[in-house]
């Protein structure tokens, strides 16, 4: 193994497990670092020497250059088993992701990377959706922004075809229900997320209208982290609408509902995802991945969506991209009519 195959890999794994952001970040930054080397064996002194290179990655350099699986990587990967029982079977049969954060906006790593790893996991698309300009502490995207990422998306798909990295965002639902993005521009992405940030405690009544809304606009194709909740060590309560009526309004314009496979998250909790199902909501099963290891967090969301018995086939990212495509321009007729 090369130096910057297993600092990477280890980078991976760390995140996989959700450690510290800094943590990871010292294996990503000796990566780029020992790019710089030449071939053959590195001792750990001059491994060191390398700028953001510290003892224990220097280690971890000198092992990897000498032929040797490095003991950390070795650690980790004994401990790296599957994330969740009963995943396996659905999520062999994923086809992507819908939902996906880079450094354009609050992830830690740039889009390539991040892309690279989504078809390194085995999917065959996937869906970039860094934030819309409204949630300035993710770094929202303006139009001008977005339309730049665009540009960055097409070259990199004629890199890492037959992979296609799709265009989308994670747009603001604002108070109204209106979407935090211009129109035309949403129209012309390939799918896009909804979601709530901000005025999570909005009495029932107002936040269910702000909820129909969105779902009922044809330029949104799915409802991302319904509830808003955190569970685990830094809670925040679950948002207050009604659930019948938000997810019937999702099953009769083919909204999907977001399995949000974050271990903080896992949105919408048990009893809104069988409510869900009794309604006749279609799902999406997303990661929200804000770097490369996160994307691994499907499995949550797979075992979730396997033990409530949801079909595959109601399940989007199981979906070929023409298909995938297909239905979210045809999901409404102005929509189609933007897109032309």
């Amino acid at each position: 193994m090369e130096p910057v195959a297993a600092l990477e890999r280890i980078a991976f794994l760390l995140e996989r497990e959700d450690a510290s952001p800094y943590r990871v970040k010292a294996f990503r930054t000796a990566a780029e670092a020992a790019r710089a080397l030449p071939a053959g064996p590195v001792d750990a002194a001059r491994a060191a020497r390398l700028p953001g290179v510290g003892p224990k990655t220097a280690q971890v350099i000198a092992e990897a250059s000498a032929g040797r699986v490095p003991g950390y990587l070795a650690e980790l990967e004994e401990r790296a088993g599957p994330l969740a029982e009963g995943a396996d079977a659905l999520r062999a049969a994923l086809r992507g992701d819908c939902h996906l954060h880079s450094d354009w906006s609050d992830g830690g790593s740039p889009i390539e990377a991040m892309a690279r790893t989504a078809r390194d996991l085995g999917h065959a698309w996937a869906v970039l959706t860094d934030h819309s300009p409204r949630l300035t502490v993710a770094r929202g995207l303006s139009a001008e922004r977005l339309r730049e990422q665009l540009e960055v998306v097409a070259a990199l798909n004629r890199d890492l075809a037959p992979f296609r990295l799709l265009t989308g965002i994670e747009c603001d639902i604002l108070d109204d229900g209106s979407l935090d993005q211009d129109e035309d521009l949403l129209a012309g992405l390939d799918l896009v997320v909804a979601s709530v940030h901000s005025k999570l405690r909005m009495d029932r009544a107002p936040m269910t209208r702000r909820l129909l809304a969105a779902v009922r606009n044809p330029l949104v194709d799915v409802l991302g982290h319904c509830t808003g909740r955190l569970i685990g060590g830094r809670t925040r309560p679950e948002s207050q609408f009604d659930a019948e009526a938000v997810f019937a309004a999702c099953a009769e314009s083919g909204t999907a509902v977001e399995i949000n496979c974050r271990p903080e998250r896992r949105d919408p909790p048990t009893r809104l995802l069988r409510l869900a199902i009794d309604t006749g909501c279609v799902f999406a099963i997303d990661s929200d991945a804000h770097a490369p290891g996160q994307l691994d967090w499907q499995q949550h969301g797979c075992a979730r969506a396997a033990d409530a018995g949801i079909d595959p086939d109601r399940i989007v990212n199981t979906r070929p991209v023409e298909d995938l495509l297909a239905w979210t321009a045809a999901r409404g007729g102005r929509r189609r009519a933007l897109r032309r």
